[in-house]
């Protein structure tokens, strides 16, 4: 195995120009760190480009299947660099952003897609690409000017689902929408002046959930184009949810709704 112990190599140098978004644009790649990610990477038919382990963790039993001849070994203050934890588990990987389909995927039971209306916060984001993936919603749309899919702290968050779930980044709303009136998919947004509470409305069928941003909601051209508009009835003195509970509740009511209507057939 190879051991980097310069700041100057050039293949850290390009891995740890991951760390920025316009790295990460230019040439489709992203950081992923953790034992598990890595081996999701590798089951997911995504196989890194290259994986570095921290040289104090090269005989660590969690990293166990994941040191090869391949693998680099970093010397602990280069890794500490490249890595965006506090308790790294060392272990990280260059991998390849997964390519998406042409539309909405169908899964199990129809087409469904949780769309991202300009969320900011990556914990959020990674949060809602997880709970998609456990509700069966196995397509996400991040509308332009939401929070960068690929960043650390969202992949982090994601928890490896990202790797599952296909993603369409920087689309448009127009062309959310058009996708989804082209594969018959009603829109189902939340929205505080929502005509209906989310536990009266239809979620069963193809349907895509809009979450919008933390502090404005939903967009006027979302809003105009939605099928149905829902909101999340709140006691106290609360304004709103954040983003990822309110993404969860709906996604699992809609994963209800459809066993219910399962079960009733």
């Amino acid at each position: 195995m190879k051991t980097i112990s310069s700041k100057d190599n050039p293949a850290y140098r390009d891995a740890l120009r991951l760390l920025r978004k316009k790295y990460r644009d230019q040439t489709g790649m992203f950081l992923l760190e953790g034992p598990r990610p890595v081996m999701d990477a590798v089951k997911a038919g995504n196989p890194p480009a290259a994986v570095f382990v921290r040289e104090s963790d090269k005989d660590s039993p969690q990293l166990d299947g994941l040191i090869e001849t391949d693998t680099v070994i970093l010397a602990d203050g280069l890794f500490d660099r490249l890595s965006d934890t506090e308790n790294s588990q060392g272990v990280i990987a260059v991998a390849r952003k997964p390519k998406p389909g042409d539309g909405i995927r169908k899964t199990a039971g129809g087409r469904r897609a949780v769309i991202l209306d300009r969320l900011q916060d990556p914990g959020n984001i990674g949060t809602i690409i997880r709970t998609a993936e456990a509700a069966g919603f196995g397509t996400l749309i991040a509308i332009k000017g939401t929070g960068d899919i690929y960043s650390p702290k969202t992949v982090r968050a994601g928890a490896g689902s990202l790797l599952r779930v296909e993603v369409f980044e920087g689309m448009s709303a127009a062309d959310a929408i058009s996708i989804c009136r082209e594969q018959g998919v009603r829109i189902v947004a939340s929205d505080l002046q929502g005509s209906a509470e989310y536990t009266e409305a239809d979620m069963t069928g193809d349907i895509a959930i809009v979450i919008g941003n933390e502090g404005s909601g939903i967009s006027d051209e979302i809003r105009e184009a939605a099928d149905t508009l829902v909101r999340i009835p709140m006691e106290g003195d609360i304004e709103s949810l954040n983003a990822a509970a309110a993404a969860g509740i709906l996604m699992y009511e809609a994963l209800r709704q459809r066993r219910a209507a399962g079960k009733a057939e």
